[in-house]
């Protein structure tokens, strides 16, 4: 299509040669027009020049100075964002060495209680087996004891009917505690 508009475009130029002596004559306007058309470009041109370009800049230098104050606000936003990434590392490794500090703390706080309370088990223990060695001991006197007395009643038993006859208790007892105690010791 555009070679087709420019070949008429072509055509009507040498139409217009042999018609009237040149194609310039087509592209440039009459000088009439040509001098409205420049004075009137100059006046809009000193209008824009005089009241908008001035709006124009003021317009474009607030956006400037809008841009550079974002900028330097996301520049400290920034600075302010690391600082307190590093604040955050840092407490997050003191808390981590804390956490650390707690758990051996904790660690050593358990490791004392279990051996406190290992020794007072095994004191414990100790005490136990004590008591549990005074009461056989005790035991073993109050059975011995009622051994002596049932040995004695026994012996006593037999000596009056092996003798036939009665003999004073009391000194039957003597005898027989005697007997009973030098056995006691040959043992």
């Amino acid at each position: 299509m555009r070679t087709y508009v420019f070949a008429q475009l072509i055509l009507a130029v040498e139409d217009g040669e042999s018609s009237e002596g040149g194609g310039v004559d087509l592209l440039l306007p009459a000088p009439e027009e040509l001098i409205a058309g420049i004075i009137a470009f100059a006046i809009v041109f000193f209008f824009v020049w005089r009241w908008a370009v001035p709006a124009l800049n003021k317009t474009l230098e607030a956006r400037q100075q809008e841009i550079a104050a974002e900028y330097e606000s996301a520049e400290k936003a920034k600075v302010e964002a690391e600082s307190l990434l590093n604040d955050y590392r840092s407490q997050l490794a003191g808390a981590n060495t804390e956490a650390e500090q707690i758990v051996a703390d904790a660690r050593d706080q358990g490791d004392a209680l279990k051996a406190d309370i290992v020794a007072r088990a095994e004191t414990e223990a100790g005490q136990i087996k004590d008591r549990a060695q005074d009461e056989v001991e005790a035991e073993r006197a109050r059975i011995a004891g009622d051994l002596k007395r049932q040995v004695a009643d026994l012996s006593l038993d037999v000596a009056e009917r092996v003798v036939g006859e009665s003999i004073d208790a009391e000194r039957q007892r003597e005898l027989v505690d005697r007997y009973i105690d030098d056995l006691g010791g040959v043992q």
